[in-house]
């Protein structure tokens, strides 16, 4: 019987490193990776007059998207790196009935707030392609005290987890993260 795939979930607060982590991960493991930003901001692109926002019209689609895809690809038999800020409560729910079809991995990206203050600022100022993000009310919520990324609820899935800093760099490092995605 063939092995089953994997699905590698990437997570954390805004800003600490997850997309990045994601796409280097699906390389070196040779799969996709299934970004969730990319998939809302590829709709953004379609939609005209848009704001990000609460009540964001665009979050419902985009996440219904993402767990769409991840569920054609898992059952076609395809290992996959899926990255968003998955919190406990709101995504859940869409990653539970996957795990039938996959192995679970689950990667915790974390970096001190000042890192993802900065980090926020600067794809704020010169990335293009995050209108679907509202970074900049990101940084009045956490400059006002209204949002803190040590408030983030982690998945509560049982499921083989790693804490990666992404403060500089990985911690620990790529092959070692590599190595805990194809444990079995």
């Amino acid at each position: 019987m063939p092995a089953r795939p994997t699905l590698v979930v990437v997570s954390g607060p805004p800003a600490t490193g997850k997309t990045t982590l994601a796409h280097s991960l699906a390389h070196e493991l040779g799969c996709p990776a299934i970004i969730r930003d990319e998939i809302k901001q590829g709709m953004v692109m379609s939609t005209e007059a848009y704001q990000p926002g609460d009540g964001d019209p665009l979050n419902l689609p985009a996440m219904h998207a993402f767990f769409d895809t991840l569920g054609v690809l898992l059952q076609a038999g395809v290992t996959v790196v899926a990255e968003a800020a998955y919190q406990d409560r709101l995504w859940r729910p869409g990653l539970e009935p996957l795990t039938k079809f996959a192995d679970l991995r689950i990667i915790r990206c974390t970096t001190p707030t000042p890192t993802i203050v900065k980090r926020m600022t600067e794809r704020a100022d010169s990335d293009e392609h995050r209108a679907a993000h509202g970074d900049r009310e990101f940084l009045t919520r956490i400059a006002t005290g209204a949002y803190s990324p040590e408030g983030f609820v982690d998945i509560s899935l049982d499921a083989p987890t790693l804490l990666v800093d992404t403060s500089d760099g990985y911690r620990p490092g790529s092959a070692e993260i590599a190595a805990f995605v194809r444990a079995r």
